[in-house]
This record gives structure tokens, sequence and C-alpha cells, in this order.
């Protein structure tokens, strides 16, 4: 069996695939202070919770964006599951040409997704995941990253409402049930929500205008299905596209292992 391990700035997405099937999956905050004991005796609980045997794990991937925990994680794969693990970073093999103007900018999350998006969908295509960021990238329909938007995820921009404000409350991001709010915490709901949504699709309809309307749009990451199920403009939400992506870079980097 494969780990995967996908490390976002607030939050950290593990899943475990026997073969081509991930048989659990789960989504837990970062926390860049945590030692690689209490990420190893974490990650071994959570195996036991789902009844899975650590022992069987024969390789581990992880895509990070947060590069202080890089040496905590391979600390803790080394001493807990005594393997040494696949990073997702420049030189890793991706089968993608890679067009940014510093190809070594760009996030391993985004390459991760881009891979996946075209295994998955083919090309063009627009990845937009909604993370602490959000980030928009497009793939063109020979396979080239082409490069994409980054945007404050709707976390960022709730909490600078909250906190660059006197009198304005914390809110749950959530669907409001009218769009003209009656209430405080109605109104800003309202504004974070389909402001959100008007920001997805304004973008969208122009990143569409370059790369053409025949252009396959996914949503992933933790707001996909929340926002994307109110823009006109995504047409897939999958929000396991990450750890798809990261099963796809072992698989070009590393030769299967009996009993993966």
């Amino acid at each position: 069996m494969l780990l995967v391990i996908d490390t976002g700035n607030t939050n950290t997405v593990l899943g475990v695939y026997d073969q081509a099937t991930l048989v659990a999956n789960w989504r837990l905050e970062t926390k860049p202070r945590q030692t690689a004991d209490e990420y190893g005796i974490l990650v071994r609980n959570l195996f036991a919770l789902a009844g899975l045997e650590f022992t069987r794990i024969h390789d581990i991937i992880i895509s990070s964006v947060v590069p202080p925990l890089n040496p905590t994680l391979e600390q803790m794969a080394e001493k807990y599951f005594n393997l040494k693990p696949l990073f997702v970073e420049p030189g890793i093999k991706t089968g993608m040409p890679i067009l940014y103007d510093s190809p070594t900018e760009v996030g391993a999350d985004r390459i991760v997704n881009a891979v996946a998006a075209y295994e998955k969908f083919g090309g063009p295509v627009i990845v937009v995941d909604f993370g602490t960021a959000t980030t928009f990238d497009a793939i063109s329909s020979r396979g080239e990253y082409l490069g994409g938007l980054i945007a404050p995820g709707p976390a960022i921009s709730a909490e600078a409402l909250y906190s660059r404000t006197a009198r304005l409350p914390r809110v749950e991001i959530k669907a409001p049930p009218k769009v003209i709010g009656t209430s405080t915490v109605g109104s800003m709901q309202a504004g974070l929500y389909y402001g959100y949504i008007g920001l997805i699709d304004g973008i969208l309809e122009k990143m569409l205008s370059e790369l053409g309307n025949k252009t396959t749009v996914v949503a992933t990451g933790g707001f996909a299905t929340l926002i994307g199920k109110g823009t006109q403009r995504i047409q897939h939400i999958d929000p396991d596209l990450t750890l798809e992506g990261l099963l796809l870079l072992y698989e070009k980097n590393r030769p299967k292992k009996d009993g993966f």
C-alpha cells in the first residue's frame, strides 16, 4: 500500500492507496510545531481506527508547501514506517512541461493537481483549488502547464473581515438562504459566499476566453463543494484530485512493488 500526504498551509490530507483504490483518507490541521513523534503517533492511531496495518505501507510520497515541516515529515516516515519518502520537488518526473517563467516557483500541490486533472479530463483543463489560497491552474490540450492565478482563500477573506473591523464577528462560511442579508451575520455570509462565487466565475470567464470554451473546469480543496456548486463555470468537483495526482507521480517515479 502507498501512503500519500498533501501538506498545505491550513490542512494536511493523508490517503492510503491499495493498488489504484483509495481505501482511507483523513484531513488534519497543519501544525508546523508538531514533532515527528507526534505526527507518527497520530498517523498510526488513524491507521488503527481505520483497521489498517501500517506495516503494509511500502512507500510514501509527500507534497508540501510548508518547507519547515519537510524534515519533520521525513523523520516521521523513517522512524515510524522505516521508509524514505519521495517528495514532490524540482527534479521529480511529472511528464508535464512547465511553461512558468521560473518552473521552481510553482507550488508542489499545483503541479500535482495539474497532472491529475490532465490524466483524468484531458486538456485544455483548468483546476481551481480552494485552500488557504485559491489557485487557478491552466493546462493546455498538449498537457503543458501554462500558469495561472493565486487569490486569497475564503477563510482568509473571512478572517480579514473580522480582524480589520471593530464590530464585525467571526462567521461560518456557508451558503445563506438569500443574497440580501437581514442581520449582520447574514449580511457577512452573503458577502463572503456570493462575493466569492462572483470572483471565481469572473476569473474563469477570462481564463476561458484565452483557452477556449471547450475547456474543462474542475474544483478541488476544502471549500470546493461549498463554493463550487454555486458557480456557473465549474463543471466537476473532485475532492480527491490531489491524492490521485500523488498516486500518478509515484507511479512515474518509482517502480511498483509486490503488494502495492
